[in-house]
């Protein structure tokens, strides 16, 4: 994988501005409005902080990959392929972008959490709290990239979106699942945002264990890279 071609993914995503919006701006939002809303807990801040953390870097990663769409609309693919870069090199740097603009909500989210809404964690929890959940996002960035192989350009965005608010919801980002039926904790366990949320949430004192949160996520990831990989060669045999 070339560095000068990662260099100038990374700076044609971050061109991109709005995404921002989505990955940035709205968790930030949500977070100061929902933390607002009770008895000031700063327990349940902490929670909320790490649920939005976790819905910015989640969609930074998805929505990164899905710009594969455009990309295979305007024939760059094709172009690609007629340079010495590989096929594993393409995707593998589509992956690495896709982390790296998620990195704006793991530093930003943090921020306003510790100096807008009073909380304070050691470092070990901090660590894990940011850069695991980051890590957490892998999956993520795959399945971008493997919706980016199937869909348009025209309907990436409304099929990202969609897809974002459904992980984000029914994962217990927004609301805890303590909060809600039994039945949405269930429904919560098939889906990797509520495993990777919980990378942080187990620095918070929660129950679940961070191994198997980790060996979770790793399974999503393995399955999800396998299908990219899959889909990418028998797209580009039909092209």
């Amino acid at each position: 994988m070339s560095t000068g071609y990662l260099v100038l993914e990374i700076k044609r995503a971050l061109r991109a501005g709005k995404f921002l919006v989505f990955t940035v701006a709205l968790p930030i939002l949500m977070f100061v409005f929902l933390s607002n809303l009770g008895e000031g807990d700063v327990n349940a801040k902490a929670g909320l902080m790490v649920g939005m953390i976790t819905w910015g870097v989640f969609s930074a990663a998805l929505f990164a990959g899905a710009r594969v769409a455009i990309e295979r609309d305007a024939g760059w693919q094709r172009q690609l392929r007629l340079t010495p870069l590989s096929g594993g090199g393409y995707l593998v740097g589509k992956c690495v972008v896709g982390m790296v603009v998620a990195l704006p909500a793991v530093v930003l989210v943090p921020l306003v959490g510790g100096f807008a809404e009073g909380i304070t964690l050691g470092a070990a929890q901090w660590a894990q709290v940011t850069a695991g959940v980051w890590l957490g996002a892998i999956p993520f960035a795959l399945l971008g990239l493997l919706l980016g192989q199937y869909g348009t350009a025209d309907s990436m965005q409304s099929i990202t979106g969609v897809l974002m608010m459904v992980l984000a919801m029914f994962g217990g980002l927004w609301v805890p699942l303590s909060a809600l039926p039994g039945l949405f904790s269930a429904i919560a366990k098939v889906l990797p945002t509520y495993w990777m949320s919980q990378i942080g949430a187990t620095a918070l004192g929660s129950s679940e264990n961070v191994l198997t949160c980790v060996l979770v996520l790793a399974a999503w990831a393995v399955v999800l890279g396998a299908l990219v990989v899959r889909r990418y060669r028998v797209d580009s045999a039909r092209r």
